[in-house]
């Protein structure tokens, strides 16, 4: 790869923010996904109701759509987005032991949604250990993925394949 295909840099080599201005608007939709490991008596806490700091998981699943809505201002280069889906579920699974976290999100535009996506489940990933620190300091946040992304010039990719 050569310099000229480095879309964030200028033809001196300085950061900037890609023109989309020229691309057509197109349904896109990315899925990412990324788990919290911990200990098994945290995700029985969690299940059971009994974590100190209330709906762990419903407030992390709000935190990670806030952080789709916000990856703009977190990523230095990412173009803001209007979002017409951002659902972050979570999951606790046993065999982790810990939580999925899965985010989608969607918008129709001239540019691609993944790092919406990647911030939310991070996002998510992070409120989940902030709320549950009390109980359980050796969590591990890990496992963040883009799983699959469809629409735009380079259309339908899934991971692996």
């Amino acid at each position: 790869m050569n310099d000229r295909n480095l879309t964030h840099l200028d033809e001196t080599g300085r950061a900037r923010m890609v023109d989309v201005s020229g691309k057509p608007l197109t349904d896109r939709i990315a899925v990412a996904e990324g788990a919290l490991r911990c200990l098994p008596a945290t995700v029985e806490a969690v299940v059971a109701g009994r974590a100190p700091k209330g709906a762990v998981l419903t407030t992390a699943e709000i935190a990670g759509i806030m952080g789709a809505k916000r990856t703009a201002d977190l990523i230095p280069l990412c173009h803001p987005l209007f979002l017409t889906r951002a659902k972050v579920t979570i999951e606790a699974d046993a065999a982790l032991p810990g939580f999925r976290v899965r985010a989608e999100t969607r918008t129709n535009g001239p540019t691609g949604v993944e790092m919406e996506a990647l911030t939310a489940v991070s996002v998510a990933c992070l409120t989940l250990y902030d709320m549950l620190k009390a109980l359980d300091r050796d969590m591990m946040i890990g496992e963040i993925r883009l799983v699959s992304k469809s629409g735009g010039r380079s259309g339908d990719w899934r991971a692996g394949s």
